[in-house]
């Protein structure tokens, strides 16, 4: 738990919480409509959000990226399990390649929080900054039509492959989605029935990370106020309140326009994202 002076003497200061309160509402309703219109998880945006948030309210040290990433995964929980939920109701979740995969990724997702959490921000920030810009080419760049083959892997291929998706995935704070759907759809599996089953991977992945991040200890005077663990609790609630807001308003912009142009946008929004973590990572 925090210090109690210093969370005492953050409630002296209501107008540093209000501040923090009034961006987190805007990173929530953000991510949310991100979610809906584009079928990314909210992590690829409240992991650098929440970094510059807390930046701009005077948080940093070795272990802010941990906290931004651990406050990232408790929020997926909730989305996730809501979105399994909705899709399953559909039929398209895909509970043979849950079955088959979510040891290994669990296990990568357990061996991601412990290398987590040896690791200074800025390293992570180098890590989150790279795996990014991998992404946003793939969302710019990429095509349906892309196959490495037309059923997903098995055996060996399958053994490293679940690891390493958990473990990518809590290195960057993000859920099942932007692994995930690639992985499944690059290996034959229908865009909508990976988009349902990724959310089951990031169930998978959320749980026992942010179960390991919530023992991980945070030098008190560079956490914000209201944090167990590495999970700041503000951001947690305020952020879920907002996404279950506005995701259906962008799953109704999805409807009403061709997210295809917007999300190659995203995926040039999002290089640029990964490049100027990767400025600050490297010192400039």
């Amino acid at each position: 738990m925090n210090d109690p002076a210093v969370t005492a003497a953050l409630l002296a200061e209501p107008a540093l919480l209000m501040q923090m309160a009034g961006l987190l509402v805007v990173i929530g309703a953000f991510a949310g409509v991100l979610a809906g219109l584009l079928g990314v998880g909210g992590g690829i945006v409240l992991v650098p959000a929440f970094f510059y948030a807390f930046q701009t309210l005077g948080y940093g040290g070795d272990q802010l990226m941990q906290i931004c990433l651990a406050t990232s995964l408790a929020t997926i929980i909730v989305t996730s399990l809501r979105s399994v939920m909705s899709h399953n109701k559909k039929g398209a979740v895909d509970w043979e390649i849950l079955r088959t995969w979510g040891i290994g990724i669990a296990l990568g997702a357990i061996v991601g929080v412990l290398a987590a959490s040896a690791l200074r921000s800025t390293v992570l920030q180098g890590v989150f900054g790279g795996l990014a810009l991998v992404i946003g080419c793939y969302l710019g760049l990429g095509r349906s039509e892309w196959r490495l083959a037309e059923v997903m892997p098995k055996g060996g291929k399958r053994m490293a492959l679940s690891p390493a998706v958990g473990f990518l995935s809590v290195l960057m704070g993000i859920g099942g989605g932007s692994f995930g759907v690639p992985l499944m759809t690059l290996h034959g599996v229908a865009v909508h029935r990976a988009v349902a089953t990724a959310a089951g991977f990031g169930v998978i992945i959320a749980v026992p990370s942010v179960a390991g991040f919530l023992l991980l200890e945070i030098d008190p005077a560079a956490r914000p106020p209201f944090t167990i663990g590495a999970v700041n609790l503000v951001a947690f609630f305020i952020v879920i309140a907002m996404t279950l807001i506005t995701a259906p308003y962008g799953v109704r912009l999805a409807h009403a326009m061709d997210p295809k142009p917007l999300k190659r946008v995203f995926g040039a929004f999002l290089v640029l994202v990964a490049l100027n973590m990767l400025r600050k990572a490297f010192g400039y």
